[in-house]
């Protein structure tokens, strides 16, 4: 049983890290456009010479579009830039384009405010006009949208508005496709082979995973001193207060399902919060008021569990729920005895439902994964009514009550101390407060497990603690793993290759948020090829495999792959030494030479101009790879044969790094042929 504890404690320190950074969409896959906005203009006349423009944007799912606030820093989202063609004197613009008024958001990646639009966006400009029979206005949108996990390249949609005729025309309706189009679209044509067995896999779904983490939670709240002694107690009421022993087993199975019923209802009302304003469940990780809340209430459930107070519920609804399930009888009065449960042992449960409702409605299934979760709790709880109902032998093995649950407690305040910390991380980085950087984050977490390691050898007490006994086997080995624990954060505090912690990655702040000056040129400082002809002559020379790498200077996710990925001692050591990198930027505003310049047409029949280098590398991306996002990589080898299934961004460091050394046995493969 012991070693059950231990495990179980173990398990918990992961609930809140697992449950936040998890995405179920992590993985991206070849064979997709992406094509997430719909623009649409139209005007109104204010008076004989003044006309309103109006251009709205539509976006699907979490797609967002940046504000035209240009951000002042080398490296920053795509503006979206509206252009007139005013050179013609028909009319004038009076004043600048307008755009819906939202708050900015800190982005933890480009270290700005950033502004930016959901869902819809709509963007007005007063023109006035000479002779509004005569006149057309040309206007044309310059954009870039992203979600949570990537970013499109920069488009540009054009409208003409007839104002005389009231009539608006969308797309590029002066371009044609010439002969000499077709010739430089098809010389961006490599002839990718080796596509068969690579179908699109399906999305993991994050819901056994959170189900699964929150029956671990309901198994750590079983060993609490609010719980644990109810099991015996309230099994043997119901098998020997019964008529017959059937009646007992099903009045048992009754009670757990009601318990399991509970914690799920209790789940219902953020469903209510979700449907009002979904951002407030989904965006935990960027508000600053719920992050320091959550914070807030961390500390005063960790001090709770050291011993200094109790929470508990007015003790009043516990005995009324009591006289309740005791006068009514039956099966109502079943499920007033569970809800009286739920009450009275909240000074233990109370935390750990806490620490679930941080992690699950900081991941993006919000209020959904919640009740997955507290089902999984509850599930949890109710188990050892209905299985002790059945094997009531199993009672005499239970260890009796004593000392060591009020260890468990201690050890959860110490988790909950922690992970208090990480929501003050969230609010420090969302308003760039300064206070916990990287190192000083780690630096905390030390000292809580070195204060762990003591209290586990019995150096340090709590005021619930009895008298000191020998150190148990399963106490000194907890205390064990906590002291390398303790280990393990310290090069985190270094300026070291060893400073990754991958195995807390997206825990702890980035690493760029350091008390360290973080300073590359280019990805990691990896040598990158940006041209694609150069990058395979480097192949064929060197002999080695290519991995291509679309990417964007304004791409967050781009980012966050170099940063959070890329740096793994091994991932970093695979690209360096056994791949050549070619980094094509989807958003290079450098203009073609003249003569390189295209128009080319889309797979829905549209036509682009391509114009910058950022437009042929988009061009060449969805003409071999049938994909449009970033970040996006490919394998290859020099002779364009396709080594492994494209992804896009993969936090997964081990998932990364399969796919890197999939790739490199799949060259072995294809040389010896």
């Amino acid at each position: 049983m012991n070693k059950f504890i231990a495990l179980a404690i173990l398990l918990f320190a992961i609930l809140p890290l697992k449950a936040q950074v998890f995405d179920p969409s992590m993985a991206g896959g070849g064979g997709q456009f992406e094509n997430p906005v719909t623009w649409e203009a139209s005007f109104e006349k204010e008076n004989d010479s003044i006309y309103i423009i109006k251009i709205k944007a539509e976006l699907e799912g979490n797609w967002h579009l940046y504000s035209q606030k240009e951000v002042e820093m080398d490296i920053a989202p795509i503006p979206t830039q509206f252009t007139f063609n005013v050179e013609e004197e028909e009319y004038e613009l009076i004043g600048e384009t307008l755009e819906p008024e939202v708050e900015p958001v800190y982005d933890e990646v480009f270290e700005a405010n950033i502004t930016y639009f959901e869902e819809e966006a709509e963007f007005t400009q007063k023109i006035k006009v000479v002779n509004p029979e005569d006149t057309q206005v040309v206007v044309e949108v310059y954009y870039s949208v992203c979600d949570d996990k990537q970013c499109l390249p920069p488009e540009t949609e054009r409208f003409t508005l007839s104002l005389g005729s009231n009539k608006v025309t969308q797309g590029f309706t002066d371009l044609t496709i010439e002969d000499e189009d077709q010739s430089l679209a098809q010389q961006l044509d490599i002839k990718v082979q080796g596509w068969e067995g690579y179908e699109t896999e399906k999305e993991e779904s994050s819901y056994l995973s959170i189900f699964f983490l929150g029956f671990v939670g309901g198994l750590i709240a079983l060993l609490t001193p609010c719980v644990f002694p109810m099991i015996p107690l309230t099994v043997s009421f119901f098998t020997k207060g019964a008529q017959t022993r059937s009646k007992g087993v099903t009045n048992a199975i009754l009670y757990g399902f009601f318990i399991f019923l509970i914690y799920v209802l209790l789940s219902l009302p953020f469903h209510l919060l979700d449907s009002v304003n979904p951002e407030l469940l989904n965006n935990i990780s960027t508000n600053v008021t719920l992050n320091v809340i959550f914070f807030v209430i961390f500390i005063v459930f960790a001090f709770s569990f050291f011993g200094y107070y109790e929470i508990t519920l007015p003790s009043s609804w516990g005995n009324k729920l009591d006289d309740k399930a005791s006068s009514i009888g039956g099966i109502i009065g079943i499920f007033f005895m569970a809800v009286t449960l739920a009450i009275v042992s909240f000074s233990c449960t109370g935390p750990i439902l806490g620490s679930l409702l941080g992690g699950s409605l900081s991941s993006d299934g919000g209020a959904t994964l919640l009740s997955i979760g507290m089902g999984g709790f509850g599930l949890a709880l109710a188990l050892p009514f209905a299985l002790f109902a059945l094997f009531p032998n199993w009672l005499n093995s239970l260890p009796k009550s004593g000392g060591w649950l009020n260890s468990v407690k201690v050890v959860l305040g110490f988790i909950e101390l922690a992970l208090a910390f990480k929501f003050l991380s969230n609010a420090d980085l969302v308003d760039h407060w300064g206070i916990l950087k990287r190192e000083v984050f780690l630096g905390i977490w030390i000292i809580l497990g070195i204060g762990l390691t003591l209290y586990l050898f019995g150096v340090i007490r709590f005021p619930h603690d009895g008298p000191k006994q020998k150190i148990s086997k399963a106490r000194f080995g907890l205390g064990i793993l906590s002291l390398l624990f303790v280990l393990y954060l310290i090069p985190g505090l270094t300026n070291t290759s060893y400073s990754n912690l991958k195995l807390l990655s997206g825990f702890p702040p980035p690493m760029f948020y350091s008390l360290y000056d973080k300073d590359t040129s280019g990805p990691m400082g990896l040598e990158s090829y940006h041209d694609f002809e150069e990058g395979v002559k480097a192949a064929k020379e060197q002999g080695k495999p290519i991995i291509i790498d679309f990417t964007g200077w304004a791409c967050v996710n781009c980012r966050k792959m170099e940063e959070q990925v890329w740096t793994d001692p091994e991932v970093y050591d695979i690209l360096k030494n056994d791949y050549i990198l070619i980094s094509l930027y989807v958003d290079d505003k450098e203009e073609l030479p003249e003569d390189k310049q295209f128009n080319y047409e889309r797979p829905d029949g549209s036509i682009k101009k391509i114009k910058t280098v950022g437009d042929k590398w988009a061009t060449f991306q969805t003409l071999n790879f049938k994909n449009n996002s970033q970040p996006f990589y490919v394998l290859l080898d020099s002779n364009f044969n396709l080594l492994n299934k494209p992804t896009g961004y993969t936090p997964k460091v081990s998932e990364y790094i399969s796919w890197l050394e999939n790739g490199l046995q799949k060259t072995e493969e294809l040389a010896k042929k």
